[in-house]
């Protein structure tokens, strides 16, 4: 049980790296783009990628909880709300980008700022649970 134990420790933290990775790579496309078609369809294909990865944290989490024979501490409940919250901000963002007027020329730029400030905000969150469980 130990073994699994520490086996998803180690995932979970590859997990967390990747969500970051992630958000780096959202967020340079974001920087990069002149086209909001061509970036919302660059989005389209990458954003299974991030949820996966988010999925990958979810899963190894629950298999860690399930060899500490579900054991709910604030640790486990902060982390659940976490990933509650990546995936709601993930879903706002891509809702924002789909509902945009491509017609609009500022849209895209409004767009922009809301994007980055989301993904910004996804970092902080990560970095503030992270730099809690690693202490």
């Amino acid at each position: 049980m130990n073994e699994m134990y520490d086996m998803s420790i180690v995932t979970h933290n590859y997990g967390v790296i990747g969500v970051l990775a992630v958000i780096f790579v959202n967020t340079m496309l974001l920087l990069m783009a002149k086209d909001v078609t061509l970036y919302a369809r660059k989005i389209r294909l990458f954003m299974p990628i991030g949820m996966t990865v988010i999925g990958a944290i979810i899963f190894t989490g629950i298999v860690m909880m399930a060899s500490k024979h579900l054991d709910f501490s604030l640790a486990n409940i902060v982390m659940i709300i976490i990933a509650i919250a990546l995936i709601v901000l993930e879903n706002k963002r891509s809702t924002k980008l789909v509902v945009l007027d491509k017609t609009q020329e500022t849209a895209f730029k409004t767009y922009k700022k809301q994007a980055i400030t989301i993904l910004l905000f996804e970092v902080i969150l990560i970095l503030c649970i992270s730099a809690w469980m690693w202490k």
